[in-house]
């Protein structure tokens, strides 16, 4: 008899509905075989009358069994209405601002490193990739956590895409800079665009994953449509949202809040109950049902990413 040994995080979800749609890349090469991308217009959140999503029929994805989780579901009506996204100001009501974000036309480009600097139209970048949901815990510096079902595609597969030099030892993203889009741009203190980044082994992880919905669907404004960052295993702060830059380096980024206050804020920001923020203890957190529960090394990733950082 064969018995499999799930590794611990790997518990069986009882909130998700199962999903079956798959995704056809044939779109996508014949798109790049021209060499040339095409914008889509129409926006589903910049106006007040929402236009369908060009995606839209790519979800819900399928989901991935391998990532599992031991808690509920945070509701998706409370986790749209709880959001970080200082482009929009500084407090966690900032669903309606963000309907001002105009996600289509979107191009991503991918420079500094890479074989050959380009852009790509995110509707072309979607449709090139494997979609697919997984279930993430999501772990705030400030303490508070939920669980998302997060649908998009492993970083590792934008990394091959990208086609970066061997020399490359970092990626680098940025979030758009249009303060007419994003009024919280306007406040010039801070240290815009924002930037975020891995080191190469951290974004060739299984679990560093590409963000394109949630919830079944297109990810709505407030998450950081249309592209966004996903890595688990450390603070929210480094999912950076709303990407339209990335860069592959040699020199570590200096990123957003790093900029701001290193001391609190660092590069490397993985989850760690046993060494508290400046001002509060992380030992625990608050979940966004209300409860709180201890927080886990590496937010229960531990088994998947510890010997990156041996």
């Amino acid at each position: 008899m064969l018995i499999k040994n799930p590794p611990s995080w790997q518990i069986p979800e009882r909130e998700a509905t199962p999903e079956h749609v798959f995704l056809n890349r044939r779109h996508f090469l014949g798109a790049m075989a021209g060499g040339a991308t095409s914008l889509i217009g129409g926006s589903a959140f910049a106006a007040k009358k929402k236009t369908p999503d060009p995606t839209a029929d790519l979800y819900p994805a399928k989901r991935n069994e391998a990532f599992e989780l031991d808690r509920p579901l945070t509701k998706e009506s409370d986790a749209s209405s709880y959001n970080n996204f200082y482009e929009f100001g500084s407090h966690k009501r900032i669903a309606m601002e963000a309907r001002k974000l105009k996600i289509r036309p979107w191009t991503v480009s991918f420079e500094g490193m890479v074989e050959q600097e380009r852009q790509v139209d995110i509707d072309t970048l979607i449709r090139a990739m494997p979609l697919q949901e997984r279930l993430y815990r999501m772990r705030c510096v400030e303490a508070w956590s939920m669980v998302v079902p997060w649908s998009g595609f492993p970083l590792k597969e934008l990394v091959k895409l990208a086609n970066p030099q061997m020399s490359a030892k970092y990626i680098q993203m940025q979030t758009f800079n249009d303060p007419e889009m994003g009024p919280g741009l306007k406040q010039f203190w801070y240290p815009w665009p924002y930037t975020e980044g891995l080191t190469m082994a951290e974004a060739m992880n299984d679990l560093s994953f590409m963000v394109t919905g949630v919830y079944g669907k297109p990810a709505a404004a407030q998450f950081g449509a249309p592209l966004r960052l996903a890595v688990p295993w450390k603070y929210g702060f480094k999912g950076v949202k709303s990407i339209v830059r990335i860069s592959f380096v040699n020199k570590r980024p200096k990123t957003f809040w790093e900029n701001i206050q290193a001391s609190e804020y660092g590069f490397w920001a993985n989850v760690n109950p046993e060494v508290d923020h400046p001002r509060w203890s992380q030992a625990s957190e608050r979940t966004l049902l209300g409860d709180r529960v201890p927080t886990q090394m590496f937010n229960g990733y531990g088994e998947q990413v510890a010997d990156l950082y041996k």
